[in-house]
């Protein structure tokens, strides 16, 4: 369709169903620039896709989204990896092992590749990051192998006494079942107390923990451990229940397998095998339990992980990104991906230590990288971390990066992108926001002062399907989920930085729908106060869901082939195009953004056309107008109201429009493809106070010009 056709199509359809958009010029919500408002992410890639993606023909390509700052994302706190950001370092052990410290100084030779290690002393079969990779010790049938805590949460470091930070172990049976009786087979250093709990609730003792509580067995107190392999009777009767936990407070404080040449050998608690079950009439003991070395085994997890490996714990293939790269941070940075802007950039925490985040830092600083923010850790609310644990581990991190800059601003917790509050089992207190005791552990400690600002990622949806309908959720999700952290007292002062987001929707990520999605959270969360949001991801990687039947189409602007190039761009390529370079001015200046209104709903009450006005550095307003009618044009007038009545656009208008009917996905797993597959129309109208304005089905349109009476 032409541009004069659209115009008049614009000017001239019945009036009489024409709604309204009122934008209220008098109600300011924020103040951003663009650049580093609209931001995107780099992820881990396959090993072999690195060198790929960073081409400068590549990068070229990227960098026509128009996006700004870059999020860099650490991926392997989530799959229980040790990170070698430098893969040049020295070990606590000279033979190769123990405890890893990346180089600070940097040399001649820049790093392109960065890989994690599989962490030897796992307790978890799956979490929030490993749902297919891996396995935990706890239950893998070999005696030779051991769990063990994170010795960074134990008294020598914490300072704080152990009872304070417990640690423990969870046995998911995965339905309920009789339980009476548990094997601990225990290795160096052992608790000296713990109890041995059932779950009672109708919830998920790891996803539900409100839905239920912990009860210690009438006989699952010990306070005088001993190690070895004791089988302990738990009941006289069996009790039904699915989940089975060891909560341990006071340890042997003896050496593990590794010897006692450095002391974060010598804390914490490590466990060989567990074994859950009954002791029938005769005596004899009855598991429950699945013990092999791979997904099979039945489901443990575990409170924290020791850091410990060696160099033989290399964990590359090709074409995984769990197995992948964490590309090299000089090649990151003397890219041009990042277009000279400071990027956010993390350190691994949940499975670090405080000198291998120092010397990163170090590192980064004497190259002279920008650098505006330091995310510390990834997801530890998906990594079951209790937030007294996250918090003794930020502190600690926090210590160390300031003594390598005293200016650095650190934040976190780097949410899972959940839309609720996240819930943590009741402390003592009967306390379970898990924000909140985070914050609390700050305050307490008088430490606050070291969370410059509070990031979360936003994955609204969930499951290989995603329904229109879902769209009509945003922007509340958003805008809930921010008012949530505010709630959980988060101090005003406190900046809000989504670092990573995307619509987790399958093939719906790339249809149209991914697009409206795109543009109506990221202007929401503008709208909601936040500072910055940003893209996941920049890099084309498109792999197929492992959970999706005929997905390819999740988290990315662009489809490759079989050799990582760019082949075709995605509707979110488009929307992205869309916010950066027409509805906000491509400019290093202010952007006022403002409220807007809607009384366009369908018969359920849904808002089926949502605004964002934005006053740019021209002078000129743009107006971003989301159709969310996936089959029906809305017809509507548009005006501006302050103190001195309602004025209106006039004069020549920039419109341009992305949707449907432009945009058509057909997937077809890696094959998958647009079509039609066209650029949005842009045209230009007049526009005066009578002027109706016809936005088409399911469609993103943006408004721009000068406002009159």
């Amino acid at each position: 369709m032409n541009g004069l056709f659209l115009g008049l199509i614009l000017l001239f359809p019945p009036a009489s169903s024409a709604q309204t958009i009122t934008v209220d010029t008098h109600h300011l919500v924020n103040t951003f620039r663009p650049r580093f408002a609209l931001g995107s992410t780099v992820d881990r890639v396959p090993s072999n896709a690195t060198d790929v993606f960073f081409r400068p023909d590549q990068i070229k390509q990227i960098l026509t989204a128009g996006w700004g700052v870059i999020s860099y994302r650490q991926n392997t706190d989530l799959f229980v990896q040790a990170w070698h950001w430098n893969p040049k370092g020295k070990w606590s052990d000279p033979a190769g092992k123990g405890y890893f410290v990346g180089d600070a100084t940097p040399t001649k030779e820049q790093i392109r590749h960065s890989y994690g290690y599989s962490l030897p002393h796992r307790g978890f079969t799956r979490n929030g990051g490993t749902e297919f990779d891996g396995f935990s010790r706890l239950d893998d049938g070999d005696l030779e192998t051991y769990w063990k805590s994170n010795p960074y949460l134990s008294k020598a470091f914490t300072g704080e006494d152990d009872s304070l930070h417990p640690q423990w172990v969870v046995i998911d049976l995965e339905k309920a079942a009789n339980v009476n009786a548990i094997r601990i087979a225990w290795a160096e250093p052992f608790a000296q107390s713990y109890e041995v709990q059932y779950w009672i609730g109708d919830g998920d003792a790891m996803d539900e923990p409100l839905k239920g509580q912990w009860k210690t067995f009438p006989f699952g107190t010990v306070t005088d451990g001993k190690g070895g392999t004791p089988t302990l009777r738990l009941d006289s009767a069996p009790v039904n229940t699915r989940f089975v936990r060891v909560l341990m407070t006071a340890s042997s404080n003896t050496c593990d397998s590794h010897g006692a040449g450095d002391r974060r050998n010598c804390v914490g608690y490590a466990i060989r095998e567990l074994y859950a079950g009954t002791i029938d009439k005769s005596g004899q003991f009855v598991d429950l339990l699945h013990h092999s070395p791979d997904q099979k085994q039945s489901l443990t997890l575990c409170s924290s992980v020791d850091p410990w490996h060696q160099a033989s714990d290399l964990y590359v293939a090709p074409d995984r990104m769990e197995s992948g790269d964490q590309p090299g941070f000089d090649l990151f940075f003397t890219s041009g991906i990042t277009q000279d802007l400071p990027a956010i950039i993390p350190i691994a925490m949940l499975y670090s230590t405080p000198e291998d985040g120092a010397a990163q830092m170090a590192y980064l600083k004497k190259r002279g990288y920008p650098i505006s923010y330091i995310e510390m850790g990834e997801e530890p609310d998906g990594q079951y971390m209790l937030p007294e644990d996250y918090g003794a581990l930020y502190l600690q991190f926090a210590e160390a990066l300031h003594k390598v800059d005293q200016n650095f601003k650190l934040g976190g917790p780097v949410f899972e992108g959940v839309t609720e509050d996240i819930k943590a089992w009741p402390d003592s207190q009967g306390r379970t926001s898990w924000l909140g005791r985070f914050l609390d552990y700050l305050k307490t400690h008088g430490r606050l002062q070291d969370l410059t600002f509070m990031s979360f990622e936003h994955y609204p949806y969930d499951g290989c399907e995603t329904p229109w309908k879902n769209l009509y959720q945003e922007p509340q999700l958003i805008e809930h989920i921010m008012q949530v952290w505010r709630d959980d007292g988060l101090p005003p002062n406190i900046p809000l930085l989504d670092t990573e987001t995307n619509d987790h929707g399958g093939e719906a990520a790339v249809d149209i729908f991914g697009a409206l999605w795109l543009a109506d959270s990221f202007a929401g969360f503008l709208t909601a106060g936040g500072q910055s949001t940003h893209y996941y991801h920049d890099l084309p990687y498109s792999p197929p869901h492992p959970n999706c039947e005929n997905s390819w189409g999740t988290y990315h602007m662009f489809m490759v082939d079989d050799h990582y190039q760019i082949r075709q761009r995605t509707s979110q390529y488009y929307a992205a195009q869309l916010l950066t370079q027409q509805w906000a001015q491509p400019v290093d200046s202010d952007h006022r953004l403002f409220i807007a209104s809607s009384d366009i709903h369908d018969s359920e009450g849904h808002t089926l056309v949502t605004a964002y006005p934005l006053l740019r550095p021209d002078g000129q307003w743009s107006l971003l107008l989301i159709n969310k009618d996936h089959e029906h044009a809305q017809n509507l007038r548009i005006v501006f109201h302050d103190e001195g009545g309602n004025r209106h656009f006039v004069g020549s208008l920039s419109m341009i429009t992305y949707g449907k009917q432009q945009y058509q996905w057909h997937p077809a797993r890696k094959k998958g493809y647009a079509d039609p597959d066209k650029s949005p129309v842009s045209s230009s109208v007049k526009s005066a106070a009578d002027t109706v304005y016809t936005l088409p089905p399911a469609s993103l349109t943006i408004l721009r010009g000068k406002v009159g009476q």
